[in-house]
């Protein structure tokens, strides 16, 4: 199931980052170099802590496409886990003198200055490149065939890890519970933090068990428990549409991605040009063509020309 499958690469993915770290250097850092905390105390190590505070700039400093991952259960206990290892491996370092030296100063330089250029062009590139209604719906107009589908439908889901932990859930659906808030509460799937809602979908998109259970059902319908290789699902169809041009209000999400990037990229083009126009620039060819890529050896039985061509590294413009 392609929505379901995400899951064990956001967990892994979420770990990555967490490892990691964010990009601005927030950590616990060591036991020696924590200073003040925020927030309250989630996990001590060797007498270093890692705090809510802690945890919320981490999770801050991931991609969207992750977060969404880290508002279930199991993604915070991966990414606090995580993050407890990234703690040990700093007091390691720290004790091995691994922290200090030429290397690791040049390299915290190299990274303010990315992290200020970053910062100064996602400032400056987010606040010019707006796509508007207008430039959306005349895409859309022009673009109608793109936004065809066939039938389709639209489910939310609870998926626990065993039958035990399903059966407890049907039952409490059975006694009234809210399904979007046991989702939340229970569901180990990323789409736990919308209620378990997974959209719209069509034929395919979906593992066979999910898709045979929730095709099955009437608008309104929960199912009972669907096992997979992802875990036990409990299903809730919440809507069914005949295949169509999908509407703009609900392609509109979609548009503004397809459109952004090359507004971003007018806006970058701007920006460079708008800075050279009042800068004064000096390039040095001579220097630039004289630390080209390094040379091959010759091969031993090779016939090594009179005179060796020079070899000019190109130049961005």
């Amino acid at each position: 199931m392609k929505i379901i499958t995400a899951t064990k690469l956001f967990t892994a993915s979420i770990c990555v980052a967490a490892l990691v770290g964010c990009q601005d250097g927030g950590t616990s850092g060591g036991a020696k170099s924590e200073g003040k905390k925020e927030g309250k105390v989630m996990a001590e190590v060797n007498g270093g802590s890692i705090t809510t505070g802690d945890f919320d700039r981490e999770l801050k400093n991931l991609p969207e496409y992750l977060k969404a991952m880290a508002d279930t259960p199991q993604g915070r206990k991966e990414m606090l886990d995580t993050m407890v290892v990234r703690e040990l491996i700093l007091q390691q370092a720290s004790k091995d003198g691994l922290d200090k030296g030429a290397e690791i100063d040049e390299k915290l330089q190299d990274l303010r200055k990315r992290l200020v250029v970053e910062s100064f062009l996602k400032k400056k590139v987010e606040a010019e490149s707006k796509v508007s209604d207008e430039d959306m719906k005349k895409f859309y107009e022009q673009n109608k065939d793109k936004f065809k589908s066939g039938d389709q439908i639209k489910a939310s889901h609870i998926l626990v890890k065993t039958e035990k932990e399903a059966k407890e859930v049907q039952a409490q659906l059975k006694a009234g519970g809210n399904f979007e808030d046991l989702a939340k509460k229970s569901s180990v799937d990323s789409s736990s933090a919308k209620g378990g809602d997974l959209g719209w979908f069509g034929k395919g998109n979906m593992v066979p068990a999910f898709e045979k259970a929730a095709l099955a059902l009437k608008e309104g319908q929960i199912s009972d428990i669907v096992k997979s290789d992802f875990g036990f699902h409990i299903i809730k169809l919440t809507g069914k549409r005949a295949a169509g041009i999908r509407p703009f209000d609900e392609v509109k999400e979609q548009i503004k991605g397809a459109i952004l990037p090359a507004k971003q990229q007018e806006v970058f083009q701007k920006i460079k040009e708008d800075l050279k126009k009042t800068a004064k620039i000096t390039i040095k060819e001579d220097v630039l063509n004289s630390v080209s890529g390094k040379k091959e050896e010759p091969k031993a039985d090779a016939k090594v020309p009179v005179e060796t061509p020079k070899v000019v590294a190109p130049v961005n413009k």
